[in-house]
């Protein structure tokens, strides 16, 4: 009788015919290069491939290499991230290109890429494993939800995380580590899908104790999600004679830090509407448009009223804000928070460059 064949190398056969075609991706078996794994593992945190593709094209045109992202600005650097979300890792895209610059390369192990900047855990293995080939765990959400399938795992997450890792580690060969971790991606996103996967196709069907139970679909199980709470708040949008809007950089540290916003007012689940002028930035007129702006943040839902004021063309602007012109907000990171303001206030704002 011939030996079975092991899951991975039945994987790793799947994968050698099916891989995805992606931008920072080299085929099956082909050296890749740390930089674009590197780049592309901190924009998909969290973000789908659909979204990332135009940002990465985009940063790689203008810094194609870790040298050129190390020294480019950091204004710069979040006027291209804007609409990417969470902005911490654009702050710390350029503080780790600076910190891999300086040491003269990417390390090719898990513990000289944990000790980078925004470098945690699943970024670390995936690197060591993508980039160099190292033998590495590396479990995303899409691997989760195959080991949870494959295994039956009744433990609901995220306390089942290190249930999850143990049997991919199981998984995981000691050859071919990076195609095994993208391939287990794959699988993921194109077949053992969050709902209806297609069993029919995996090359796993056969070991899967979630397809043998049935409704696998039910898997990974999850444990109850806390409510959302609420945050209220106000933005004004003060447009001068000539066009040009108010605006002003938030701190840098903290939610949305560095990037480019409307003045407002702080957010709260108590936020009282009747004295939100109190914090407007200068003394206009003052008119609130109808409805509020809705934006889903990780950890609350926020609600944002919009004022729109018209000031006159020799009204200064307001401490820690600047006006700038309606044809430079291309330029300017506006988050997409901000950019769904502007259009509240019936601002059109140029579209973004495609990649």
């Amino acid at each position: 009788m011939p030996p079975r064949t092991s899951p991975a190398a039945t994987l790793l056969a799947w994968y050698d015919r099916h891989a995805r075609k992606l931008p920072w991706r080299a085929p099956p078996g082909a050296t890749q290069d740390p930089y674009a794994v590197w780049l592309s593992e901190i924009m998909l945190q969290q973000t789908t491939v659909a979204a990332v593709g135009p940002y990465y094209r985009r940063f790689l045109e203008r810094w194609p290499d870790v040298a050129a992202l190390a020294a480019a600005p950091d204004e710069e650097i979040m006027r291209e991230w804007a609409g990417l979300g969470y902005y911490s890792r654009a702050r710390n895209l350029a503080a780790c290109a600076r910190a891999v610059f300086a040491r003269g390369g990417f390390p090719s192990d898990e513990a000289g890429l944990r000790e980078l900047p925004g470098i945690g855990p699943y970024t670390a293995a995936a690197v060591a494993a993508i980039a160099f080939d190292r033998r590495a765990v590396v479990v995303d959400s899409n691997v989760e939800r195959v080991i949870s399938r494959l295994h039956a795992i009744g433990t609901p997450l995220p306390q089942a995380k290190p249930e999850i890792r143990a049997r991919a580690d199981e998984l995981t060969p000691h050859k071919r580590a990076g195609d095994f971790a993208q391939a287990m991606m794959d699988l993921g996103a194109t077949v053992c899908t969050p709902k209806r996967p297609a069993c029919a196709l995996c090359p796993l069907a056969d070991a899967c104790r979630a397809k043998n139970a049935g409704a696998p679909e039910t898997w990974p199980r999850r444990a109850p999600k806390a409510a959302r709470p609420m945050r209220r708040g106000a933005v004004f949008v003060a447009i001068r004679a000539d066009g040009a809007v108010l605006l002003r950089t938030r701190p840098p540290k903290g939610l949305l830090g560095g990037m480019t916003e409307f003045p407002g007012t702080e957010w709260s689940g108590d936020f009282d509407l009747s004295r939100a002028l109190d914090a407007a930035p200068l003394k206009l007129s003052w008119k609130a448009t109808p409805g509020e702006v809705t934006h889903v943040f990780t950890h609350f839902a926020l609600e944002l009223t919009v004022f729109v004021a018209r000031a006159p063309q020799a009204r200064a602007a307001s401490p820690g804000a600047r006006w700038i012109a309606a044809d430079a907000l291309a330029g300017e990171a506006l988050p997409s928070l901000m950019r769904k303001a502007a259009v509240h206030a019936g601002l059109e704002l140029p579209a973004r460059r495609p990649g």
